[in-house]
């Protein structure tokens, strides 16, 4: 890759390496420049540029963060579009992360372009949390130091390997001593449920018992009996030896106790048994709390059926000291935050207007077999957004029709009439409290492909200033927009027919472009000549 400042004349098609202003020219790093810009550049008088260009062995960012998060993605894990050379790799469901750390090391090891950042090795994720995330520095990386990091990668055991926590009967048998509360049992309950909710299991089958080793066997066997897989106990008091209670009636079952006691605080005082090949876990009094302890750590390992031995808790010390950490938030105490899990994005389709100037429903003409609505929804759908929501107005029902059995939300609009801003307001007050953007999508633009729809939601980022994301295609900006929810409240305050576009000159500093493929994004169907042009033949 050649880095250098050069004329502008010089810089088609080059990589421009930092931001540029002038008048009201604002160029984003990374943009490539096409024809357009250069001739913006120079009637701005801006005479060079420093830019990137790059050279016949080099592998732009955004192909190389592809290829490598491709190549790292294994089953339960999918790779978001790159943007600006990052590919972030998400969990499609609950469960825990393994990491082989010594090949993280040696693909990070190749070339310092290229780096690869995960979450811990055991990391407990959520559903479309972040696990990891591919960076390339610069502009490009050489293709041989790409193919010695997809070599690391694509070896038979993976870098990056999912396990989901499979949902299963779970027995909680709790003894009863005098100076126990019953109340404190019922917290035990619902603490424990709580936790397992998080990993997408039923609750547990309550049993209370006597605090003796003969009472607690005989439930331990009619919990297996009934179908348990685990079997959780919680001790009216502590367990304190091997020759306790609980670890008593484990083997008076003809169970074992594999391990008592894990060198992790809170948490130390936490027994693993087996009991016809189930495992059985004596609970420590942190178990009674909502606290991460050492008992979390043992059960999500079970929970995505993860083998636990003795030597593997013994192994739990270094970064077992749990109880000095006050800002450590609770398990699954509330969502990733927004930069550390893939963005809840929204489709709002706009299919309320009357169509004046096509003399016809536009939204219902034959599109290769299909509704022309029908289309726009399909690719929001295959763009694998959060939400689909199609407001609706002029010839309701029959929209309704062209969309049936598709998995949207339908929202009428009765005041349609007013134009634009009544539409747009009526799909902002259906979107959901947790939804950290929207596209606005226009039910007349059918050839706005799922692929530019993933690749602007790739880009969307508003803690690194890309809070609207707009396509464009050779120098020209098109539809549809994606707005962050800060400008929801301005968005609602629209009136008559006109959409949300001027705030989009309020707030530059926000925008940012994706370059589209093809002049899809600007191919609305209004009249029918554009149906003529899209179709080839005139409106029905």
């Amino acid at each position: 890759m050649i880095f250098a400042e050069l004329p502008v004349e010089d810089c088609l098609g080059t990589i421009l390496a930092h931001a540029q202003r002038s008048g009201d020219i604002a160029f984003k790093k990374g943009r490539v420049l096409g024809p357009a810009d250069i001739a913006r550049l120079q009637e701005a008088g801006v005479k060079s540029l420093t830019v990137a260009k790059l050279e016949a062995d080099d592998i732009a960012e955004d192909e190389a963060a592809r290829l490598l998060s491709e190549a790292l993605t294994r089953a339960g894990l999918y790779a978001d579009a790159p943007f600006t050379g990052r590919a972030n790799i998400y969990a499609r469901q609950a469960g825990l992360l393994r990491i082989d750390a010594a090949r993280v090391t040696a693909i990070n090891n190749v070339d310092e372009a290229i780096t690869l950042a995960t979450l811990a090795d055991y990391a407990d994720i959520a559903a479309d949390q972040m696990a990891a995330t591919v960076k390339i520095i610069p502009f490009a990386v050489k293709r041989d130091r790409l193919d010695a990091c997809l070599a690391l990668a694509q070896s038979n055991a993976p870098v990056l390997a999912f396990h989901p926590y499979r949902p299963r009967q779970v027995a909680l048998i709790q003894t009863e001593l005098a100076a126990v509360k019953p109340s404190l049992l019922e917290k035990t309950v619902a603490v424990t449920n709580r936790r397992l909710a998080a990993m997408g299991n039923t609750p547990v089958h309550d049993i209370r018992t006597a605090h003796e080793p003969q009472a607690i066997a005989r439930q331990i066997g009619s919990a297996l009996d009934g179908g348990a897989e685990m079997i959780l106990l919680m001790g009216g008091s502590a367990i304190t030896d091997r020759r306790d209670v609980i670890p008593t009636a484990i083997e008076s079952c003809r169970g074992e106790v594999l391990q008592f006691g894990m060198p992790v605080d809170p948490g130390n005082l936490i027994l693993l048994g087996r009991v016809a090949g189930r495992p059985v876990i004596g609970l420590p009094g942190c178990a009674r709390t909502p606290k991460l302890n050492g008992f979390d750590w043992v059960l999500q390992r079970l929970m995505a059926d993860i083998e636990v031995t003795p030597a593997d808790i013994r192994a739990m010390g270094a970064g077992g000291l749990l109880g000095e950490i006050g800002a450590r938030p609770q398990p699954r105490e509330s969502r990733p935050r927004p930069e550390h899990r893939r963005p809840r994005i929204a489709g709002l389709v706009m299919a309320a207007g009357r169509s004046s100037r096509m003399g016809a429903n536009k939204l219902l003409l034959d599109d290769g077999g299909h509704p022309i609505v029908a289309t726009v929804v399909d690719h929001a759908l295959a763009a694998g957004l959060a939400e689909v929501i199609v407001v609706c107005g002029h010839q309701e029902a029959e929209v309704r029709q062209a969309l049936a059995g598709k998995a949207v939300r339908i929202v009428p609009c009765p005041d349609f009439a007013e134009g634009m801003s009544a539409s747009l307001r009526c799909g902002l007050k259906a979107l959901p409290q947790d939804i950290d953007a929207a596209f606005v999508l226009l039910g007349d633009m059918p050839r706005v492909g799922a692929d530019l729809l993933r690749r602007m939601g790739a880009a969307y980022n508003p803690t690194e200033g890309r809070s609207i994301i707009v396509p464009s295609f050779q120098g020209k900006r098109g539809n549809p927009v994606l707005w962050d929810h800060r400008f929801f409240a301005e968005m609602m305050e629209l009136a008559g027919d006109v959409g949300a576009r001027h705030l989009i000159g309020e707030h530059a500093d926000q925008v940012t472009e994706v370059e589209a493929r093809d002049a899809g994004i600007m191919m609305d169907v209004d009249t029918p000549e554009a149906y003529r042009e899209l179709t080839g033949r005139a409106p029905i």
